[in-house]
């Protein structure tokens, strides 16, 4: 058994182009998470693994995966289950991030629910290696005869306890019937309840579980959650007084729609601000010139939603803001996730109206979190209720 002693990827059982590809990407030291997991899934074991967001569980899986899959046949070895289209995607675009640093020939394509189901069947005609989506999508197509779950070598479910809860298992559970007795399964999650646990070892053979409290301590982001109440008309003006009042170098603005990116990083310019924004429809010229911008800290702040944001990894990022809140807790805590990185701590600043006040509960409730009230007056930040100033 590896101990978290081992210090680079291929002591793991990487082979040389995968480790020299995560080199290329920045990344030498492996998690905690990805040290448990890498070897037992090389081996083939069924695997359940627990740890915090932010601790690297998408390379975890991904890595051992692409090491297993036979690049010279042309069909469908993989399945990786996504619970929402926003995770699906980012997935996908860590897959190909991973083909072009490690050079392997590994195929993949994103199938999920609302796009067009031709260009998707398109898609498979062309037999990627991984499929990564949405099991009510998937599931459609296989029914159809569009992909064939014969070939299907390994299973992954990401964020097991949504896609294993009441409304997704069905789903999830028919599209595993599916396949092979003898494919390999593999499971994640930040949270585990029991019942999603109890679900997923029926579906596995002598999984190995991996949910050592030793990963959730030593990697579990110490970050601040902290919040500001406010009109929606002066949310840039509480985002600007705040920033003035504690000194704010730079920071990540998150809002929840890609078509309001401009708009916002108009009206923080307009309130004296450095800022500059990201989404989806950005020429790549024009993300690199933001990213390449904020990095070298000509930017106090880069706007972004949360689709053009997967796949952001920014050292040295000390706080996050959210000028919408996402009705998702699990995308609230992957934004705050982008700080509070590598053992650093950070603060996460959410900008409220009076209605978004209810998600602030939630929060609390399913991320078991606390977030703190605040204001901000005379130029300094106040804890809300005793109205001095925090330490």
């Amino acid at each position: 058994m590896y101990t978290i002693m081992t210090t680079n990827f291929e002591q793991l059982g990487l082979i040389a182009s995968l480790a020299a590809g995560l080199t290329t990407a920045g990344i030498s030291v492996p998690t905690a998470i990805q040290v448990e997991v890498i070897p037992a899934a090389l081996a083939g074991k069924d695997i359940i693994g627990q740890s915090p967001t932010g601790t690297g569980k998408t390379l975890a899986y991904l890595l051992p995966l692409f090491q297993k899959i036979d690049t010279a046949k042309r069909e469908t070895q993989a399945l990786i289950l996504a619970p929402t289209h926003e995770l699906a995607i980012q997935i996908q675009r860590q897959i190909e991030l991973l083909v072009k640093n490690s050079g392997l020939p590994v195929t993949a394509t994103p199938i999920i629910g609302d796009v067009n189901i031709t260009r998707q069947i398109d898609k498979l005609k062309e037999k990627p290696h991984i499929i990564t989506g949405s099991s009510g999508r998937i599931l459609e197509l296989v029914q159809k005869k569009k992909i064939n779950t014969q070939t299907i070598k390994t299973i992954i479910l990401d964020e097991a306890d949504r896609l294993l809860d009441d409304k997704n298992a069905d789903n999830v559970k028919a599209v595993i019937k599916t396949t092979q007795k003898d494919r390999q399964m593999l499971a994640f999650s930040a949270t585990i309840p029991p019942l999603a646990l109890s679900r997923v070892q029926e579906l596995m053979h002598s999984p190995v579980e991996i949910l050592s409290e030793q990963s959730k301590t030593q990697n579990k982001p110490d970050i601040e959650h902290v919040y500001f109440v406010s009109d929606r008309r002066d949310k840039f003006e509480v985002l600007r007084k705040i920033v003035n009042s504690i000194n704010i170098d730079q920071a990540l603005v998150f809002i929840n729609r890609s078509d309001d990116v401009e708009l916002t990083v108009d009206k923080l310019n307009y309130h004296g601000l450095i800022a500059a924004g990201i989404h989806g429809k950005f020429l790549k010229e024009d993300r690199k010139k933001a990213m390449e911008g904020f990095r070298s800290a000509k930017l106090q702040l880069l706007v972004a939603s949360d689709l053009a944001a997967r796949g952001l990894d920014i050292p040295g990022v000390e706080y996050v803001f959210h000028l919408d809140l996402p009705e998702d807790p699990e995308v609230y805590l992957h934004r705050s996730g982008r700080t509070g990185r590598a053992g650093e701590s950070g603060v996460s600043i959410s900008i409220i109206t009076p209605r978004e006040a209810t998600l602030i509960d939630r929060y609390e409730k399913v991320l078991q979190i606390k977030m703190l009230p605040k204001h901000v007056t005379h130029g300094k930040v106040f804890d809300k209720k005793t109205a001095k100033k925090p330490k």
